[in-house]
């Protein structure tokens, strides 16, 4: 039987409703959130004022119904698998902490500071380049596994990936925010931030670690039960937390039309440039399609639930931070979309250029 990677796209498991029809699920909950911050400002605000240490704890718990299964997933003894595709998990590391972050607050800094700033308020310029940089200080992890199997990637580099990429970002995200941060002159609540760390990354990954043990304890089957039930949850969980999101940045998002495009922009780009930029060094270093494909996506996908959960905790539901990450959930699930239709339509180049055998 073939590995994983080899085995062709049909006897993969097919794409379920939500996988399906991505784009139409985002596009209701953006409507929805929207309309309810329209409509109900009051009820969203006192949401957005159930916080203890600055942390909102409606957020936090949909952030861990919404994570915890899929981080159930990670078997962190994956990572002996990251010799068997070591230059892909090492161009994706290299993308994902050596590049995104840095290219972020540059990118912001050109846009945010110069190009845009004499149309943007002055008063939250600081707020917008914060969020950006929270929202690529973080490798996704929640949406990895849909990102994966939209690409036809190779699971197992997949999962490898994602837990070298947890057991990294529990020690490095909020060094590289606060280092950041400080490098564009913006103050550094440490206490919060590194509560935001120990709440959005520590506590979901060891919860999901040991209920992962205990289950394996009675049997895989009871795994694969326990993650059929929660699936629906997660997926549900995920449409909340947008609609909540959007429902936050509703009355802003109708407002600041303008204000919307412009911090769209190096989100875009920076989307774009990091994408192409794994994909394109995949080639090069010839990795297998299987591979180059998650690769890409991982590269260029932030952790946006933790980048909404933080810039709250940090700066407010209301700031322009705030703001700055959840146009990033408006502008990054609709491109991502984009970029796994050319990963899939350039298979034919990649495989031609590669030193790789093409999968059959």
């Amino acid at each position: 039987m073939p590995p994983p990677s080899a085995q062709p796209a049909a006897a993969r498991a097919p794409l379920n409703l939500f996988e399906r029809w991505l784009t139409l699920w985002v596009a209701l909950c953006i409507v929805a959130g929207v309309a309810l911050g329209q409509w109900l400002p009051g009820p969203l605000q006192a949401i957005g004022r159930m916080s203890v240490a600055q942390v909102n704890l409606p957020l936090g718990g949909l952030v861990w119904v919404m994570i915890v299964p899929m981080l159930l997933k990670v078997d962190f003894g994956s990572l002996a698998q990251v010799g068997r595709h070591w230059r892909g998990i090492g161009i994706t590391l290299f993308v994902n902490w050596a590049v995104k972050p840095f290219s972020m607050a540059l990118l912001g800094w050109v846009f945010i500071r110069h190009v845009f700033a004499p149309w943007l308020p002055a008063a939250q310029l600081d707020g917008y380049l914060a969020g950006l940089i929270l929202l690529a200080a973080a490798p996704c992890t929640a949406m990895v596994f849909v990102w994966s199997r939209l690409t036809d990637g190779d699971p197992l580099f997949t999962l490898s990936q994602v837990a070298l990429n947890d057991t990294i970002m529990v020690f490095a995200f909020a060094p590289i925010v606060a280092l950041l941060l400080g490098l564009s002159s913006l103050v550094v609540p440490w206490a919060t931030l590194l509560a935001s760390v120990l709440l959005y990354i520590v506590i979901p990954v060891v919860a999901a670690q040991l209920a992962r043990r205990a289950l394996l304890a009675r049997g895989p089957a009871a795994l694969e039960a326990v993650l059929a039930r929660l699936g629906p949850w997660s997926t549900a969980t995920l449409l909340a937390t947008l609609v909540l999101l959007f429902g936050f940045q509703g009355q802003a998002l109708v407002a600041q039309p303008l204000v919307i495009a412009m911090l769209a922009v190096p989100i875009l780009v920076q989307v774009l440039f990091n994408a192409g930029l794994a994909y394109g060094l995949n080639r090069l270093a010839g990795e297998s399609h299987g591979v180059a494909g998650p690769s890409a996506m991982i590269g260029a996908s932030n952790f946006f639930e933790l980048a909404v959960a933080t810039a709250i905790a940090l700066y407010g539901f209301e700031s322009g931070a705030a703001l700055a990450a959840v146009v990033g959930v408006l502008i990054e699930v609709p491109v991502m979309l984009g970029v796994v239709r050319v990963v899939h339509r350039s298979r034919g180049w990649y495989e031609a250029g590669t030193r790789v055998a093409p999968r059959t």
